[in-house]
């Protein structure tokens, strides 16, 4: 069966069942339809006394196209987690529909660890991705209609730094020149489109703790330049107060169930590149609240989405992990030893081995924070026990457990162990977070930590015009500010040609770029896309209402 068969043959409950498991009274749910519903802010304010349970990140292995299935193995580790009579949910992001009628398609998990209702999570869900384009938009409306009347901000219309977003695809709209047609529709300026997951309104609103919290965030959003290159804030178009309103709804986490009925919270979607890849903060700590165990997942590999969740979540909203879930496929292994797609099915222990220096690389990393790793094979028909057992053998010499997972053929019954194995590790007190730099290190060495401990770069390198933007960030006050990487997520370096765990490259800083609300400095290093292109043959052209009403072709 397929995905999507396997989701709509599965029995689903209504929504306030799934809430009492984790003692939500009806009253402080907002149900969005008899499967959904958002949990209110002011039930979740209630909560803060109580104690918090076990938070346990999943990250993977340095992503290939054979795939690796952090969100399938998230999933499949709830309910194993629930199967062994563990308290536990998942907190996971919100597809964005870009991807789902581009290339990749739906992201509610796999096979027999999914999130239900699966169209609703990838088709539109609750509205929060049109609250926040829509609040990115205000904004953008605010700008030029304030240098319309008069720019009593004095923005320098060449350095409207403010670009607009869409929920799509659309590449026509990276590089536009808006406000044509005559004096009546403004003035003519270079403009442009990103998709709104890269949006630093998302960014914002994953991270902030409360309403109040998101409204000072936004207030800081840098738009903008004067003549004199002064920075000009959300503020001084009187951006804050609309555009709080517009995403107060949405600000509640969403709470749907996965296929064994186990809870799920599904809340935000910041692209893992030019931001931190990571739900939202309020869905995680409200999490930590009602359950003993919270699963959540970071974008791409550890060396991205982890050092990301380390560094920018948990050092601004006060976590710290107790265990890390690393994902790795055999099959990925292989490509990483140097085999090619069309024959990842053949047996090849050799490769899997040489491919291992990139699963080692990842456990090295997530060490340097002091936080315990439990490797999880996600297991593929196609494996062999002579390559898993390699997998098991390298990984057992530094000091780690791999185990076996076949959540995606057997759902939470698939990781029974692996959901042990994580309790006994996240229940040792073995954790000693703490993250890769400190605060008051300067912008130049927190991007060198990054790159020289984690990368395994030689050095990091920038021309005169970048080093000056980092020194004017901090003498403007935002050096104390952590590093956000935008670079490939297929290898360690900036080459995506570069598989394994490559050394004695050097990672090139193209720009760097302030998300002041959001808190953090974005390091562009190499080509990053912020507004994708569909394919040759997009998703869009095979998906339909069949005859039987149901959508056809997502998945």
């Amino acid at each position: 069966m397929s995905d999507i068969e396997i989701a709509r043959a599965a029995p689903i409950k209504p929504i306030g069942e799934i809430a009492a498991k984790l003692d939500i009274p009806n009253e402080s749910l907002m149900p969005h339809g008899h499967t959904k519903a958002k949990v209110s802010l002011d039930y979740i304010d209630s909560l803060q006394d109580k104690s918090d349970g076990r938070l346990i990140l999943v990250t993977a292995i340095t992503p290939t196209p054979a795939g690796e299935g952090k969100t399938t193995t998230s999933v499949g580790l709830n309910d194993g987690l629930n199967k062994i009579g563990k308290k536990a949910m998942v907190c996971l992001r919100e597809p964005s529909l870009g991807p789902c009628f581009g290339m990749k398609g739906g992201a509610a998990g796999g096979g027999y660890a999914q999130v239900i209702p699966m169209e609703d999570i990838n088709l539109h869900f609750t509205g929060d991705f049109h609250a926040i384009t829509s609040a990115h938009s205000l904004l953008s409306a605010l700008i030029d209609n304030h240098i319309y009347w008069g720019n009593a901000a004095g923005f320098d219309t060449r350095r409207v730094s403010w670009r607009r977003v869409v929920d799509m695809n659309d590449r026509s709209l990276r590089q536009i020149t808006s406000s044509l047609g005559g004096v009546a529709n403004g003035y003519p300026r270079e403009d442009g489109f990103d998709i709104t997951v890269a949006s630093e309104v998302m960014a914002i609103f994953c991270l902030s703790k409360n309403l109040e919290d998101l409204q000072n965030r936004l207030s800081r959003i840098v738009v903008g330049y004067t003549r004199d290159r002064e920075p000009i804030r959300a503020e001084a178009v009187m951006a804050p107060g609309p555009m709080t309103v517009l995403l107060k709804d949405a600000l509640a986490p969403n709470l749907v169930q996965t296929l064994e009925h186990n809870p799920a919270f599904i809340h935000g979607g910041p692209f893992a590149n030019i931001a931190h890849g990571c739900n939202s903060v309020i869905a995680t700590k409200a999490a930590l609240k009602m359950a003993d165990y919270v699963v959540t997942e970071a974008g791409f590999g550890a060396d991205l989405g982890a050092e990301k969740f380390f560094d920018i979540k948990c050092r601004s909203a006060g976590l710290a992990p107790d265990a890390v879930v690393l994902v790795a496929t055999i099959r990925a292994l292989k490509m990483h030893g140097g085999v090619e797609k069309d024959a990842l099915t053949q047996e090849n222990v050799d490769a899997v081995r040489k491919g291992c220096s990139n699963l080692v690389r990842h456990i090295e990393n997530i060490k340097q924070y002091g936080v315990p790793v439990v490797v999880a094979i996600n297991q593929f028909s196609a494996d062999t026990q002579a390559e898993m057992d390699v997998v098991v053998e390298i990984t057992a010499e530094h000091g780690v457990k791999a185990i076996e997972a076949s959540h995606w053929a057997n759902g939470g019954n698939g990781t029974t162990e692996l959901a042990e194995e994580v309790v006994k590790v996240a229940d040792s007190g073995m954790s000693q977070f703490g993250t890769l730099y400190p605060d008051d290190m300067g912008v130049w060495d927190k991007i060198k930590s990054i790159a020289t401990k984690l990368y395994r770069a030689d050095d990091i390198t920038a021309d005169q015009k970048t080093r000056n933007a980092i020194k004017d960030l901090e003498s403007s006050g935002f050096g104390h500010l952590p590093v956000c990487i935008a670079k490939t997520q297929y290898s360690f370096s900036t080459d995506p040609s570069l598989k394994g765990a490559p050394t004695g490259h050097v990672v090139p800083i193209r720009e760097v770029r302030l998300s002041a609300g959001a808190g953090f400095i974005v390091v562009v290093c190499g080509d990053i896309m912020t507004m994708p292109g569909l394919p040759r043959v997009p998703a869009a052209n095979h998906i339909k209402i069949n005859e039987e009403g149901q959508v056809e072709g997502l998945f």
